[in-house]
């Protein structure tokens, strides 16, 4: 196995993609080679695996969850994983004006050429990239049109929690975390390629293994009312539920980092210090989804941001989990990677810190570790009342502590990130976020003059499957419109900068993230009316969705803008993310009573996630995890 970013031979495709490489922007997306890459002999492998990231090269090359299964799937000597991302509109158009097909930047053989495609879902606004790459593959869109000669078509990832928009196009799911059963999903395909046995036996076996959902195995009915009325399986191997998967312990860390060729979102080495959180905010889909906690040790996080520096040559490193000074050693870990690197000029940033957690004694070490960053606090919401609706409580003068606290030890910029759209809001709630945000700034001006700076980051709520608020409606795009202009007229004049999600952004992901199966047809009617790289706000066509919905005989409001019934059978159902759905509805209904439900490591409150885990890691030594 070689190692290094050299290639033995160019393939004849390649040669021919070549010469059109200079009229391009960014030739460097396509031509593989990176620092680290892993090259195989394509003929001394048994299985061929392209992991594909639906969006461009520069967005999906630093994904920490796709380079994970690059590592691990590569460590086998039989099987070669290589990489693919979606090409930008100028090397789409080459491609198609030359007939060329879609290619794995290793080997530069065309994707149909794989025996797996195994598409990695961070979220929704890249389903008709799906398409568009597929179809740029030369491969049937449809699950059901594809026989024993066409790849197998797999997906993962945050967004695979509601599978069903996407049912009709990905022949397999792996619902919840992917190190461990993806070698799975690869062997019982090396099995099925060796007995010569029929594609829906492949997908029979698949289905066997836990975590694993295969759509064309259940059939879904429907009530007149267009809600789902049953969801059952056709097949014995068909689980009801499909419990998601999950490891018993953080896995070793990736240190062979690929180094990009071109400029990517993340210049840096990702080091995940924790999986899972606790808090319970009632909106957030990852806190939900991601549950056990599981920990990295203070050791394990020092030897991985050594030896990723010594493999890549970065200067960067992230520390990442969805609420990082919640790790029960983030203290210990901060003192010890200062300790270590404060004299190596390695920038270190720390993001996803909780007000209420955080040890405002650690801002200088952080501030000595990353000069000239800024600092980050995520209230959600500038009410009380909001807060406890969304189960973030907090009171505003910690909130003011922490303020005061991060001036007074030297930075100068700090982002603020807040809701609107959420449930029971007012426009009093959204009038608060000005006002705070302005008390915030003046504190800031008061202990560093005029050089404070404040930025303001406006997301809009969406209503996500397996949270407490997934029977709650997104609310209408004119609304939350006004509620943004509210906001952006009110910052003017005031130096205080502010980013936020377009109302159509916004619809798009409740229409995609709450859908059902009818929802296949509207993904594919968009894409065939030029929908593509949905996540772009400057190529986000929202007309070319309205058609589709209309071309698919289905009522958009219907799934963005209804409140959901509490004993209605929700599409994604039959996928278990661990948590009962009787917790959540609970949770849901205290919301409506402004009632908190505290840090479940300091309570249980039997979300189901223990008997969940300890079923499905029962007598494995290695799990490591905290819960009560």
């Amino acid at each position: 196995m070689n190692l290094q970013a050299t290639t033995s031979k160019k393939s004849s495709l390649f040669e021919r993609v070549e010469q059109y490489l200079p009229q391009v922007t960014k030739p460097g997306r396509y031509v593989g080679g990176e620092y680290n890459q892993v090259n195989k002999d394509w003929h001394a492998v048994r299985t061929h695996v392209a992991l594909i990231f639906p969006d461009i090269y520069d967005i999906g090359q630093p994904n920490l969850g796709l380079a994970i299964l690059y590592d691990i799937l590569n460590r086998q000597d039989d099987i070669c994983a290589e990489r693919a991302y979606a090409p930008w509109l100028d090397m789409e158009r080459i491609l198609r004006e030359q007939q060329l097909p879609l290619y794995g930047l290793e080997s530069k053989r065309p994707l149909d050429e794989f025996d797996i495609l195994a598409f990695t879902l961070p979220y929704e606004a890249i389903y008709t990239n799906v398409l568009n790459i597929l179809d740029l593959a030369g491969l049937p869109l449809f699950s059901a049109e594809r026989d024993e000669n066409t790849p197998l078509v797999i997906a993962g990832g945050q967004a695979a929690f509601n599978p069903e928009p996407m049912s009709a196009f990905i022949d397999v799911f792996v619902i919840g975390e992917g190190e461990e059963v993806i070698l799975e999903v690869a062997q019982a395909y090396q099995a099925w390629k060796d007995s010569h046995r029929s594609r829906q036996e492949l997908l029979e076996a698949l289905a066997d293994i836990d975590g694993v959902y295969v759509p064309s195995l259940y059939q879904v009915s429907y009530n007149p009312d267009g809600t789902v009325a049953e969801i059952l399986p056709k097949s014995p191997q068909a689980k009801m539920p499909v419990i998601k998967r999950i490891v018993a312990s953080l896995p070793e860390p990736l240190t062979n980092f690929l180094v990009p060729n071109v400029d990517v979102v993340h210049n840096r080495i990702s080091v995940e210090i924790m999986r899972g959180c606790t808090r319970g905010c009632r909106f957030c889909h990852a806190g939900m989804v991601n549950r056990p906690i599981r920990e990295r040790s203070v050791e394990g996080v020092i030897q991985a941001i050594d030896a990723s520096l010594k493999a890549t040559g970065y200067e960067q490193v992230g520390l990442l989990s969805l609420s990082s000074s919640d790790h029960s050693q983030i203290v210990q870990i901060v003192q010890e990677v200062y300790a270590h690197f404060k004299d190596a000029r390695v920038n270190v940033s720390l993001p996803s810190l909780r007000i209420a957690s955080f040890s405002v004694d650690l801002m200088d070490q952080l501030q000595e570790l990353r000069p000239g960053g800024g600092f980050t606090i995520a209230p959600e919401a500038a009410t009380e009342r909001m807060r406890a609706i969304i189960n973030k409580p907090l009171d505003d003068e910690d909130l003011f502590e922490t303020v005061r606290a991060v001036f007074k030890h030297g930075w100068l910029s700090l982002k603020l990130y807040f809701m609107i759209g959420l449930p029971e809001e007012q426009m009093e709630d959204v009038q608060a976020i000005l006002d705070i945000t302005r008390r915030i700034q003046a504190e800031g001006r008061r202990i560093v003059g005029g050089r404070a700076r404040i930025n303001v980051g406006i997301g809009t709520f969406i209503p996500k499957p397996h949270t407490p608020f997934q029977w709650a409606p997104a609310e209408q795009p004119e609304s939350i419109q006004e509620k943004i202009n509210l906001l952006r007229d009110g910052f003017k004049k005031t130096g205080i900068k502010m980013s936020f999600n377009k109302p159509a952004e916004t619809l798009l992901e409740a229409w995609l993230t709450r859908g059902d199966r009818h929802m296949s047809q509207v993904i594919w009617h968009a894409w065939q009316n030029g929908a593509k790289f949905d996540a772009w706000s400057e190529q986000l066509n929202i007309a070319a969705w309205y058609k589709a919905f209309e071309e698919a005989g289905l009522a958009p409001e219907f799934y963005a803008h209804r409140e959901r019934g509490l004993d209605e059978v929700l599409p994604w159902d039959h996928i278990s993310s661990g948590l009962r759905k009787s917790f959540l509805l609970q949770d849901y209904k205290w919301s409506k009573e402004g009632k908190t439900r505290p840090d479940c490591r300091e309570q249980c409150y039997y979300c189901g996630i223990l008997p969940t885990f300890e079923t499905l890691r029962k007598g494995d030594p290695s799990a490591n995890w905290r819960c009560p």
